[in-house]
């Protein structure tokens, strides 16, 4: 089934709500197809990448939500810090410090883009 779903996005509170919001936004935003597909996938990630914007970016954080073809969701994380972000081990004990290694576990593809204004942080799932 062919994906018409035009991008979608969002401008996010630069607070702890955040994460649920983006959450929720991607729920309503996705196709059908996607939905079924890889909406579980997506929340996860989509969680870690708005928590790293609140917690080590600068407002406003953006949100984009597209199907990249038939077979891929793609979602855009922005926010207007310019320095990138770094991927660390974190220690067992830690409360944090994992959400780019389980992006990077979990998604299909993952990167970042410096956009002059700051950065986007993106990933993709195949369905």
């Amino acid at each position: 089934m062919p994906c018409t779903m035009s991008p979608r996005q969002i401008i996010l509170p630069a607070d702890a709500t955040a994460p649920r919001v983006a959450r929720e936004f991607l729920a309503e935003s996705c196709c059908g197809s996607h939905e079924a597909a890889v909406i579980d996938e997506a929340q996860l990630l989509v969680s870690e990448l708005v928590t790293n914007a609140v917690r080590h970016g600068a407002p406003p954080i953006e949100l984009q939500v597209r199907c990249a073809g038939e077979d891929r969701l793609q979602i855009r994380v922005r926010d207007s810090e310019r320095r990138a972000p770094e991927p660390r081990e974190a220690e067992p004990d830690s409360e944090g410090g994992r959400g780019l290694m389980l992006v990077d576990l979990v998604s299909d593809a993952w990167g970042h883009e410096d956009d002059g204004d700051g950065k986007a942080v993106w990933f993709t799932l195949r369905v």
